[in-house]
């Protein structure tokens, strides 16, 4: 799943910045530079977002970027934020026999080794 919302990112006197997200009252975030504010924004949607999924809630529905108002020491700027389901899910697998006595005999975790490796393939 993926959703975009606006955020307004004040600039502080120190060169920080805050970010809020008009249509998740709570949901705040800051950062050091603009570079780690827009990272800083995108991990705080996203996490949200899953909160909110996690809870069954509704998601509100994004502002139009043209509708939020900034004061001077602002801006406005969309964040993307892409939630993956975290669900397990059942499925068959095929692995040598060989493969299952050593996974057994180490105490590993078919399903744990699995997830491991797919993981690292797919970043």
């Amino acid at each position: 799943m993926e959703c975009v919302y606006p955020a307004i990112f004040h600039s502080n006197a120190d060169g920080t910045y805050t970010i809020t997200y008009p249509d998740l009252p709570g949901c705040i975030s800051e950062g050091k530079d603009l570079t780690n504010a827009v990272y800083m924004a995108q991990s705080a949607l996203t996490q949200w977002v899953e909160y909110l999924t996690d809870r069954k809630e509704v998601l509100p529905k994004p502002s139009h970027i043209k509708e939020v108002v900034a004061d001077q020491s602002e801006f406005v700027n969309l964040i993307r934020a892409e939630i993956k389901d975290g669900r397990a899910v059942k499925r068959t697998v095929s692995i040598p026999k060989w493969m299952d006595d050593k996974v057994s005999e180490n105490g590993l975790s078919l399903s744990r080794v699995l997830q491991d490796a797919l993981a690292q393939r797919l970043q």
